[in-house]
């Protein structure tokens, strides 16, 4: 099993980890929490489904922003796509994403029939798994820092 760092912005590295420290990371996360939340608590399939969807946008854009250097302009990639490319790990994740984003895009055309009670549900258990997958990758640091630091390791087999 091989332990790699990944570059960060904001951070530093911990003897194979990745401290975050950025607000951003941290909100992006207790967004996707509250994505989570609305997801479960809402009735109607739709909601629950756009609120399933961004909570696991919100959750891969605080991994990005833990782990991609600012970049000047370049060709627009979508996170499911960055995500795949950065952390490879997550990259199933990502594919089951990027195919809900084009799903996300035809409801809020007006395609609402789109989305019935199971794949709502559907979304929201990988929105949920995807969540447990992160955790999984991230560590608190034993370090206590106001931001509540937190560590991302990601491991490969060899």
């Amino acid at each position: 099993m091989t332990v790699t760092t990944m570059t960060p912005r904001r951070s530093r590295a911990v003897e194979g980890q990745l401290a975050l420290r950025g607000v951003q990371e941290s909100t992006l996360m207790r967004r996707s929490d509250a994505e989570i939340l609305a997801a479960q608590l809402s009735q109607d399939p739709v909601d629950r489904f756009l609120h399933a969807h961004f909570a696991a946008l919100r959750a891969a854009g605080a991994v990005l922003a833990a782990v991609v250097p600012p970049r000047g302009r370049g060709r627009d990639r979508s996170a499911w796509e960055q995500l795949a490319d950065r952390v490879p790990e997550l990259a199933g994740w990502a594919a089951v994403f990027a195919d809900a984003a084009r799903v996300r895009a035809s409801v809020e055309g007006g395609r609402v029939d789109l989305v019935d009670d199971v794949r709502a549900d559907r979304a929201l258990e990988d929105a949920e798994d995807f969540r447990d997958a992160i955790d999984a990758l991230v560590e608190d640091t034993t370090e206590d820092t106001a931001g509540g630091a937190r560590a991302l390791r990601a491991v490969r087999a060899s």
